[in-house]
């Protein structure tokens, strides 16, 4: 099925690896223009040449999440480059894990600028370019947690719930620019952060990683870890004119392991 990204312009944040790759890849395997951004210039310059063998321009830049005049900068080279965006992936690696009295103020500040202001940043710095063209579509990588606290993920569990919020206001606000916001929920996905949180539980458990693993496919009724390239063509559906009357929505990519019903 052709899903309408050929010779379009998506600007996709953390995707030199994990699932803002496989977005990217996904995009790039159907035509897609890309603008990728990492903290790494040597692993973006190789997922860059990775992406290039599908079809699409790839380009790249440093871009620091967390830090707003990094976000100014790669939106900037990413619109002198290409002219306009027609979708942002909003992305950013997750805060740090732990319990609520392991973090004092400077973590909390830390977590609030990493996952809910690089949202709000990256949004604000092509919405106009949306505006101007009535035409654009935003997702939000987020997580199980915005419907299922996790554990040991306090940090995350707050600051994404607040990127689920801010994506269904914008989706009402804005629809009138034909332009769309959507949640991306990832469920256990094998990537390397889902690996360090399989550690960290083995290690507080006491068992291998092995048997950690076992236990969390356990509790998935698909039996298994999601792959990197299958939330990937989720969220290029999202992205693209094949998801053209869906927006406000927060889909979840879970392998049915999150029991709630909404």
């Amino acid at each position: 099925m052709d899903i309408g990204v050929k010779n379009k312009n998506y600007f996709i944040a953390a995707s030199s690896k994990g699932i803002g790759f496989g977005i990217a890849k996904a995009l790039s395997e159907d035509g897609a223009n890309l603008l990728i951004g990492a903290r790494n210039i040597e692993e973006l310059e190789k997922a860059a040449n990775k992406l290039s063998r599908f079809g699409g321009n790839v380009i790249y830049e440093i871009l620091d999440a967390s830090d707003y005049n990094s976000i100014k900068k790669w939106i900037s080279f990413g619109i002198n480059k290409f002219g306009t965006v027609d979708g942002l992936v909003v992305n950013a690696g997750g805060p740090r894990a732990g319990y609520f009295f392991d973090f004092d103020d400077g973590e909390w500040e830390k977590a609030f600028n990493l996952t809910l202001m690089s949202a709000v940043r990256m949004i604000r710095e092509v919405l106009p370019y949306m505006i101007e063209k009535k035409k654009g579509s935003i997702v939000a990588v987020t997580s199980t947690s915005v419907k299922e606290p996790i554990d040991v993920l306090l940090l995350s569990n707050v600051m994404r719930s607040g990127v689920t919020s801010l994506i269904k206001s914008l989706a009402i606000e804005f629809g009138k620019y034909n332009i769309r916001f959507n949640n991306l929920v990832p469920g256990r996905i094998d990537t390397d952060r889902v690996r360090s949180l399989d550690n960290l539980n083995a290690d507080k458990k006491g068992i291998s990683i092995e048997e950690q693993m076992k236990a969390e496919c356990s509790q998935i009724p698909l039996g298994r870890y999601g792959q990197i390239e299958e939330i990937g063509k989720a969220g290029a559906f999202l992205l693209s004119e094949a998801s053209s009357y869906i927006s406000g929505v927060t889909l979840l990519v879970d392998g049915a392991k999150t029991k709630t019903v909404w």
